[in-house]
């Protein structure tokens, strides 16, 4: 979400910086980072809107009350085998190399710890943007928040080489999967125990405090975690959010979104999010992600990354769809979990694809049409939160959707986003949320209107 506008440029009056809109030359903008930032912002809501429409169990899998063939097949086997994860981590790729890029362009116009004071506030009002968004707007599964969380540890580590950054990268890498796995033991320790003292108890033999534990974890856990169970919690979740008034979801999903932003982040989207923020802080430093790279490198990439994470996809998915999407029997089957492994090779084989599409002349053009998308991804990001939240809580379409319908208003969101950041752009030199925050962290207003010499200049920068 680190945006640099189009037309910004410093310059030196009385000994001091300050922040001026006029035109600058197309070679120094990142447009290929916008264009990667749209086309990941716009990927985003494939897997969003699953969440935001419809009980979260469906997110991964499918509604057992809904035919489990046909469209509804293709569309959660589209989503998950291609997208899931994957236009997250691109997005937080380039969370990174902004960071770095914004970094890089405050330490020269600034002196002492300003750039430090102005990257924190930054990060701050994001913290606090990601707060409306979950509480507010109603989005549960918001990442600014948690994004905000891991932003706030990058500054010590702007200055090291790609190679540690990418030490770095693996050294979260390697937690999160620790974590995971940990708890994929943890439920299957669940399994093996619950199921002792289940049968013990129906021996009518007496069972110690531990074992009385393990039989309640037990039967909670599969109250959750079959076929039936999910259904059953998917229906509660269902009465609870289904036309109703927006202050009794409000009161639902506050428990849920706390729960999210404090164990969701410590067990979780912490260290998922720090793999990829020190990925793109690297692949900024070594020119990869602006495609400086040999494209023999990039070419090898796309091919071991795809082919390595939609391989491991296949496997899962037969699973998860051949057990009907019972937990109980996935774990039982589970000895590995490799969900982080998966996406960091999937989501750099998609990033070099890009690439290697971008440095061609008819693909460039096609990307260019994603690049106001990226350039308000901010204003973006919170916008489908918006839509949704009046689409299926205002109008109470909620759980009333096949799920290959919900991708009718995908498609819808997207073409207004194409067509609406377009158009903004042509007369504003920000987003109107990028630039409160831009305010915001400046603390004073910023130029929004481009001026008539910029606007000369607007089409010129995507081409």
């Amino acid at each position: 979400m680190e945006t640099i506008p189009a037309y910004e440029i410093a310059t030196a009056t009385d000994s001091k910086i300050v922040q001026t809109a006029v035109p600058v030359i197309k070679k120094d903008r990142f447009v290929i980072l916008d264009c990667i930032r749209g086309i990941a912002l716009l990927g985003i809501l494939i897997m969003n809107i699953m969440s935001q429409s419809q009980p979260h169990f469906f997110y991964d899998s499918m509604n057992l009350n809904q035919p489990l063939t046909g469209p509804n097949f293709y569309a959660w086997a589209i989503m998950r085998f291609f997208f899931e994860g994957t236009m997250r981590g691109l997005f937080s790729i380039l969370f990174g190399a902004g960071a770095i890029l914004l970094l890089m362009k405050l330490e020269k116009q600034k002196e002492g710890l300003e750039p430090a004071d102005i990257y924190y506030r930054r990060i701050l009002w994001l913290l606090v943007f990601g707060l409306i968004n979950a509480f507010v707007l109603l989005w549960p599964g918001d990442i600014l928040y948690p994004y905000a969380i891991a932003g706030l540890l990058l500054f010590p580590f702007r200055n090291w080489s790609y190679q540690k950054l990418l030490c770095g990268a693996l050294f979260f890498l390697a937690i999160a999967t620790y974590k995971e796995n940990s708890s994929l033991r943890e439920d299957k320790k669940t399994i093996t125990k619950g199921r002792i003292a289940e049968s013990l108890d129906s021996q009518k033999k007496t069972l110690t405090g531990e074992q009385k534990e393990d039989l309640g974890k037990w039967k909670a856990f599969k109250e959750r975690s079959t076929a039936e169970g999910m259904m059953k919690e998917a229906d509660k979740e269902l009465q609870k959010v289904q036309g109703k008034s927006y202050l009794d979801i409000f009161r639902y999903y506050r428990d849920i979104i706390m729960r999210r932003q404090s164990f969701g982040v410590y067990n979780f989207s912490f260290w998922d999010t720090m793999i990829f923020f020190f990925i793109g802080m690297a692949l900024f430093k070594t020119g990869f992600i602006m495609g400086k790279s040999n494209k023999h490198l990039y070419v090898a990439i796309a091919v071991v990354g795809i082919g390595v994470g939609l391989t491991m996809n296949y496997f899962v998915l037969q699973d998860d769809y051949y057990n009907r999407f019972d937990y109980l029997k996935i774990v039982e089957k589970l000895y590995f979990n490799h969900y982080e492994i998966r996406r960091v090779f999937q989501t750099l084989g998609y990033l070099s694809l890009l690439i290697l599409m971008y440095k061609f002349i008819p693909f460039k053009k096609v990307m260019n049409i994603f690049a106001p998308v990226g350039q308000m991804a901010f204003t973006n990001y919170l916008m489908q939160s918006i839509i949704t939240s009046v689409i299926f809580y205002g109008f109470a379409y909620y759980g009333k959707l096949q799920r290959y319908e919900i991708y009718y208003i995908v498609a819808a969101i997207w073409v207004f986003q194409l067509v609406f950041s377009a158009v903004w752009l042509r007369y504003f030199s920000f987003g109107p949320f990028e630039w409160i925050w831009r305010s915001l962290t400046y603390q004073r207003f910023q130029p929004f209107r481009k001026p008539r010499q910029e606007k000369i200049f607007a089409e010129y920068s995507l081409t």
